[in-house]
């Protein structure tokens, strides 16, 4: 064998990895491909970074499965084994940020908004208002997500990250707008936004627009009973009755 070998070998792993992630819907197949890619390989950015993206899909779906230390590992790994990845970047800010270490995160994805290489810079502008967000800092979240829909309006999850901020507020009418943004953008995707229809539903029933409420609850039902805002539906649904 040559010494070239284990790099052909961790590219193709990488390769098997991505159709199980992205075109066959099989993380837990995925992972252990991806994994084998990196004992193959330690400098593979493309596994690197593929491997801290699944880790961020099981921490979105399940609370046991969820491994943030191993997703920050490989995406700061992604990061340092080539320059300018971009999107590598993003997500290291993104596992920050659900690491609860907002600071990180700001100091990571700022930068990135300023690239102008960077082909989506609606993410890092997206990010990095949600990092603000959660810190605390509803103003320049705003700010900040403002920019991200500016850039690309079909961006709905800043439009309803707009909504979160501004319900923060206890600006109800704004956060109901927002809402709806997300909701009635083009994207199918857009149209599954459950916690969209979470929050829209709780911002009308504070306004008083309890049949509009009990729509979208009636909408987050059908997206899932098993989620948390598809238990958060349930609880306000069993109150508007």
């Amino acid at each position: 064998m040559t010494a070239a070998d284990p790099e052909r070998q961790a590219e193709a792993e990488c390769d098997v990895a991505r159709d199980l992630f992205v075109n066959r819907g099989q993380p837990r197949a995925a992972i252990s491909h991806a994994l084998k890619a990196m004992d193959l390989n330690q400098d593979n950015a493309e596994a690197a970074h593929l491997t801290a993206l699944i880790y961020l899909y099981f921490c979105a779906t399940s609370s046991v499965d969820c491994h943030l230390d191993k997703a920050e590992k490989y995406a700061r790994l992604a990061v340092k084994n080539r320059d300018g990845f971009r999107e590598a970047q993003n997500t290291l800010g993104v596992v920050l940020v659900h690491q609860g270490r907002y600071d990180d995160a700001i100091s990571v994805l700022k930068p990135l908004t300023q690239d102008i290489q960077y082909a989506t810079p609606e993410n890092a502008w997206g990010n990095l208002g949600w990092a603000f967000l959660l810190k605390g800092e509803a103003d320049r979240a705003i700010e900040t997500l403002r920019q991200a829909v500016a850039l690309q309006p079909e961006f709905c999850v800043g439009q309803y990250r707009l909504g979160l901020a501004y319900e923060k507020k206890a600006d109800f009418k704004s956060a109901r707008d927002f809402y709806s943004r997300a909701l009635e953008t083009d994207r199918p995707e857009c149209k599954g936004l459950q916690d969209a229809y979470a929050a829209r539903a709780r911002v009308s029933a504070r306004i008083g627009a309890a049949d509009d409420a009990r729509s979208d609850l009636e909408r987050c039902r059908q997206l899932g009973s098993d989620t948390p805002a598809g238990r958060e539906c349930a609880a306000l649904a069993a109150k508007l009755r």
